[in-house]
Parts: C-alpha cells; structure tokens; sequence
C-alpha cells in the first residue's frame, strides 16, 4: 500500500510532525480570532476567555484548508473532532469529494471522531498501527470503526464559566460550582457531545471517581493520554493514581490546545483511553 496521509483538525491536541498534519480550527473571543497553530498565545488566549462576559464561538477549518492539507496525496485519512461540537467533519467531507473528483484514483477516508482531546489521540495511535501494519487501505475504515468501540474519554472540569457562556449549562450553576469548589466529571456521549457524570467537591474527590468511572469502563491498563490546562501538577498526581492501581499502563502527559481549553477551561483534566 501506499504512503497514507495522516490529517487531524487541532481538536484532538496533538501536534505537527513529520507525518501528522493538523489543521487548525479558530477561537473568537470578543471579535477577536485566535488561531489553534503553533502560534497560539495560551495564556493570551486564556485572559482573554476569563475576562470575557459575551458568548465565544469556534470555526471549524474551511474546505480550502483541508484542501491544502490533502496536497500531493493518493492516500489519506482525516479524523476530526465530534460533529457535535464542530462542523469540522462535514467541511472535511466536502473537501474529500472535491479532491477525489479533481485527482482521480486517489481515495480520502473522513473519520468522525465523536469525541475530542486525547480519545482522538488514541484512536489515532491506532490508525498509525493499522497503516503500518499493511492493513489494506479498504478495510481501515470499518477496522477504525470497530476500534472506537472500545475508546473511552473522561473529564475534569474546574470552571463552567465558558460553557455557561455558550448556553450549554445555566450560569448560575456555574457561578454555584465555583464558589463551592465543586469539579464536574464528564465523558462523551454517544452523540459527540459532553455529558456530565457527577458532581464532586474537590479534586481528590474527583481523582476517586475518575479511577472509579475507568473501572466500569473496563480499563486494562493499556494506552492513557492525560491532557491537561495549565495544571501540570494534578496530572501528574493522576497518573501516579492509575499507576498504582494499573502498574502496567502507559501514560503520556500533555498540554491542551486552544480548542479544547475554550470549552474545558484552565485547570481541567481531560483522559482518553481504550479498554483493550
């Protein structure tokens, strides 16, 4: 099989490299636009979230970025963020049918998600498994099906300001959360989108029914990405938890993007996980 090329939207928090492209999607913040790359100002992008009292809305990449992403490729596999969060999926999709209609024989596979953060992530170590494995490029897309069955995400949240913002929970819920130091431990649903769990106040707390939830959902101890806003020392302090209970998991820690951070906030945790 021939070189597949690997494209992500910048939902999923991982970087460019060599053989990753990612595509980035665009935050506005009170009129002003902060572009998910490379470039991205964190703390910038954060003070400006916190100090903001409107509703902030994402864009999702247009159908001439995915385009330029696709650039030289017979082969290619593009995974975006949930369509319910994004339109992010559908401009993906316009732009496979585009490409493939204006070079003919090359083949795009557009993958929903479903999810976000670091489940994308571990899906995505996947699909670099199957392409390195030879797998024919005509069976990936129900192998990768097949695959998000058993990937799972949870999330910790320390602040509801933004998604009070958006309409996505009432602002005085938020503003309640707040003053009684209460994190809210979510996943994603089966449409994509957020779905809180449970309430806890405190993150030890919090700690105790992550572990909890990653039994239910029948955690082995394989691939774990932690994702984390500006809050270095409470996942390091999570995965020393999972390792005592799962000595043989392989953690990876790592910073969030600006997609993420918008609806997460500083200080969430986000975990991505299969259960094989």
């Amino acid at each position: 099989m021939d070189k597949v090329k690997l494209i992500i939207d910048s939902g999923s928090n991982d970087r460019m490299n060599d053989d990753l492209t990612v595509v980035p999607l665009t935050m506005t913040i009170a009129g002003q636009d902060f572009v998910d790359d490379e470039n991205l100002d964190l703390d910038s992008f954060i003070a400006s979230m916190e100090k903001n009292t409107e509703e902030g809305k994402t864009s999702c990449p247009s159908i001439n970025q995915w385009l330029n992403a696709l650039k030289g490729s017979e082969l290619a596999i593009i995974m975006t963020i949930t369509s319910g969060l994004s339109g992010s999926f559908s401009s993906a999709f316009q732009a496979k049918q585009i490409y493939e209609k204006d070079h003919p024989g090359s083949h795009v596979l557009v993958v929903d998600s479903r999810t976000a953060g670091p489940e994308i992530s571990v899906i995505l170590r996947e699909i670099e498994r199957l392409v390195n494995s030879k797998t024919r490029f005509v069976d990936l897309e129900q192998k990768i099906s097949d695959y998000k069955t058993h990937t799972h995400l949870l999330v910790v949240l320390k602040s509801l300001h933004n998604l009070a913002l958006n309409g996505r929970i009432n602002m005085a819920v938020a503003k309640v959360a707040k003053v009684l130091n209460i994190d809210v431990v979510g996943t994603a649903s089966d449409e994509g989108k957020l779905e809180p769990l449970s309430k806890v106040r405190g993150i030890k707390r919090a700690f105790k029914e992550i572990l909890k939830l990653m039994a239910e959902m029948k955690y082995q101890g394989g691939r774990l990405i932690i994702d984390h806003c500006k809050n270095e020392k409470d996942a390091q302090t999570l995965k020393e938890k999972i390792l005592a209970s799962y000595p043989q998991a392989e953690i990876v820690i790592r910073s969030m993007r600006g997609l993420c951070t918008f609806y997460a906030e500083e200080g969430s945790l986000m975990i991505g996980f299969d259960d094989l």
